[in-house]
Order: C-alpha cells, then sequence, then structure tokens
C-alpha cells in the first residue's frame, strides 16, 4: 500500500512557512509603532531619489518668493481693483486693502509655506511671525499695514521722479497693477524680515560673547 506523501509538508518547509510569517508580522508590528525617534536616518540624497517632479526645478526660495509675489498681486487684484469704485475715500480703500493682505498672509500664504517645507520649520525663515497660533493674526495684519505703507510712499516717490523727469507734465505716471505690485510688496517684505534675521543674529551673537566672557 502506497504512502499519501502528496500533500504532507516536510519539516524544513514548515519552518519556512513559520518564519515567513513570524518576518511579516515583524515586520507590520514596526511599520505600526514607526515614528521619528525609532525611525532610521535616511540622507537628502537618496530622498530625492524617489521624488517625483519635472526634471527642471526651482530653487526653494525662488518658490517662496513666487508664491509671496503671487498671493499679494492677488489680493491687488480682488480687493484694491474690485473696491476702487466702490470705496470711494482712499485711505478706507488702503486700509480694507491692508487687512486683506495681512488675512491671506497669515491663514494661506504662510501655511502653504509651512505645507511645502522639505523639513517642518525649513521656511519660518522666509516668515515675519512664523509662529503658529492666535497672535499672529492681528500681528500679519498691522505688519501688512506696514508694508502697505512702505508700497503708497514708494509709488509716490516713484512718480514724482516720473514726473520731474518729463518736465512736472504728469505724462508719466506709474499706476498700481497687480504684477507690480506683488514685485513692490515681496520685495518690502523680505527687506524687512532679513532685517529682522540680521538684528536677531547680532544679539544672539552678542549674547554668546558675554555668556564666553
Amino acid at each position: 500500500m502506497a504512502r499519501d506523501t502528496k500533500n504532507r509538508t516536510t519539516p524544513e518547509e514548515s519552518r519556512t512557512t513559520s518564519d515567513y510569517y513570524k518576518l511579516h508580522t515583524k515586520a507590520a508590528d514596526d511599520l505600526a509603532n514607526a515614528d521619528e525617534s525609532n525611525s532610521p536616518v535616511v540622507s537628502e540624497e537618496e530622498l530625492r531619489k524617489y521624488r517625483s517632479g519635472p526634471k527642471f526645478k526651482l530653487a526653494d526660495w525662488v518658490k517662496v518668493i513666487l508664491i509671496k509675489m503671487w498671493f499679494a498681486g492677488s489680493v491687488c487684484f480682488f480687493i484694491f481693483w474690485g473696491l476702487s469704485s466702490y470705496v470711494g475715500d482712499r485711505l478706507d480703500l488702503l486700509f480694507i486693502f491692508s487687512i486683506a493682505l495681512g488675512v491671506v498672509t497669515d491663514v494661506i500664504t504662510n501655511n502653504i509655506l509651512r505645507y511645502y517645507a522639505k523639513t517642518p520649520g525649513d521656511n519660518d525663515r522666509w516668515m515675519m511671525f512664523p509662529q503658529k497660533g492666535f497672535i499672529t493674526f492681528p500681528l500679519n495684519i498691522l505688519y501688512a499695514m506696514v508694508l502697505l505703507y512702505c508700497v503708497d510712499m514708494f509709488y509716490t516717490l516713484l512718480n514724482l521722479t516720473l514726473a520731474a523727469a518729463s518736465g512736472g507734465s504728469g505724462s508719466l505716471t506709474l499706476g498700481v497693477g497687480p504684477i507690480l505690485f506683488g514685485v513692490i510688496y515681496t520685495a518690502f517684505d523680505l527687506l524687512f524680515i532679513t532685517i529682522k534675521r540680521t538684528v536677531r543674529q547680532i544679539v544672539t551673537d552678542a549674547m554668546n560673547n558675554a555668556k564666553g566672557r
């Protein structure tokens, strides 16, 4: 009588199957419990191999500038241009304009910069108030008022220069357009952010020198 060996599992096969399931169970547990504390460090070069995207990539600082310019220009288009025919007083229009700029910066622009940061906090250096919280909402509005005042003064001085160059005829005047406004507004924003970073670095260096004595 022949033995039925077709469905019989050898000890080697049983051990291999057991090891297979143990390995996969361990991998599932490691994946479920993974966090920043127990994950292996992966180099930026290795991560770059698995990132999808176009071959031509813009530098991070260029993306930041374009994002800031685009949103500032959009607010200029929808608020300054859109409400100029409904709000007669220029100061009232600028006041509404500055509030809109501050709200968009706090709610949209800064959050987009945080989202696209390669590491948490990497784009904080491009914000005047990088902290998260309710306090940044009024601060960004006040900051937008300062920036808008600087932009308004720049337009005034530029038009006075153009008027002087044209012999006072007034034929050469520069109006407020979304693209140029976005460029000038972002330029003043980056200027103030650079000043803040420079002053902070000076204070930090002075404090470190004082501690080292």
